[in-house]
């Protein structure tokens, strides 16, 4: 089953293997048990040439829309509202993440939410709202370039990229991990990547580790994640790998080809991207994520949560 824009259904939950660290075991079991649910929930973003939110908020929404919102000093903010709008940077082809549904236009996941959330405590509602995909490689350049207001979508936090924007959160945390064809008998973790050609996307944290600690494996990169899971499928690639959060999700779609092996190797802190030096709105959002407990929990209950378990969410970092 090729990865063509089409919307995804999944058939069922697919085991990890192993035993693992018991919470981050619970929070991949609970995304690709939930992946199904959380796709009919509202939100997500735009298409691959931007585009503005789906209509329809989520189904549940644990928040208000802010009112007479001032935020002295923060020149993101000054720009949002003399547009009248938020711009925001996101992913689309993660089912519970970031996802948009080609047929009904919807976008949803737990990032989406988290999104919108944000611009919730700006002031800004769902018609207020224009989400823009935009590829792993090109979000630095957007944030720099002023096309979007802030990022979300499995956006890791790196010092590197800190050199050129700045992050609120973490708002979740994940691990690298490897996507392999059913049948493959060969890789059951990155101790078996040595001579075999791994697939991510181009300017992720996944593919310069690869590049960086596993110098005897082969890459290639392609803009989007469905993208490469498409190489995997086609016999052009050997496995994919970026967060195993992502790679649920699709193995989850495809249980009959696809399979995610061994155990996460990294740890990944997903932060909201934001323009280098706006302190006013990065402290903004981290006081926001800091106080608003239950209204994390909620999103991530009625998203990656549908299976029943739970994580915690991760203390910002205040830097």
């Amino acid at each position: 089953m090729r990865l063509d824009g089409e919307p995804h259904h999944v058939s069922s939950p697919v085991s990890t293997g192993g035993k693992g660290n018991m919470r981050t075991r619970k929070l991949f079991t609970a995304i690709a048990g939930s992946a199904a649910i959380a796709l009919v929930l509202a939100g997500c973003s735009g298409g691959a040439d931007g585009g503005s939110g789906s209509t329809e908020a989520a189904a549940e929404t644990p928040y208000e829309v802010a009112t007479d919102v001032t935020l002295e000093g923060s020149p993101t903010f000054d720009a949002m509202t003399k547009a009248g709008k938020v711009t925001i940077g996101v992913k689309e082809d993660q089912p519970g993440l970031g996802y948009l549904d080609a047929i009904t236009e919807e976008r949803t996941g737990f990032d989406i939410d988290i999104a919108r959330w944000m611009a919730a405590s700006l002031g800004f509602g769902e018609d207020q709202i224009d989400f823009i995909a935009i590829p792993s490689q090109n979000r630095e350049s957007a944030l720099v370039n002023g096309d979007i207001d802030y990022y979300v979508g499995t956006y890791s936090i790196t010092d590197e990229r800190k050199k050129q924007i700045d992050f609120a959160g973490p708002y979740f945390e994940t691990g690298q991990g490897l996507l392999v064809k059913a049948d493959n008998d060969e890789i059951n973790s990155d101790k078996d990547l040595a001579g075999k050609t791994v697939c991510s996307v181009t300017g992720s944290t996944p593919i310069q580790n690869i590049k960086d600690n596993y110098p005897d494996t082969k890459t290639t990169e392609f803009g989007t994640y469905s993208e490469c899971v498409n190489k995997l499928l086609d016999g052009q690639a050997d496995a994919v790998t970026t967060d195993e959060a992502i790679l649920i999700g699709y193995a989850a779609d495809n249980p009959e080809e696809l399979k995610v092996v061994g155990e996460p190797f990294t740890v990944e802190k997903y932060g909201i991207g934001l323009p280098k030096g706006d302190d006013v709105l990065r402290e903004h959002f981290n006081t926001t994520l800091t106080d608003g407990g239950d209204i994390w929990k909620a999103l991530y209950d009625q998203t990656l949560g549908q299976s029943g378990t739970t994580v915690e969410q991760p203390a910002v970092d205040n830097y």
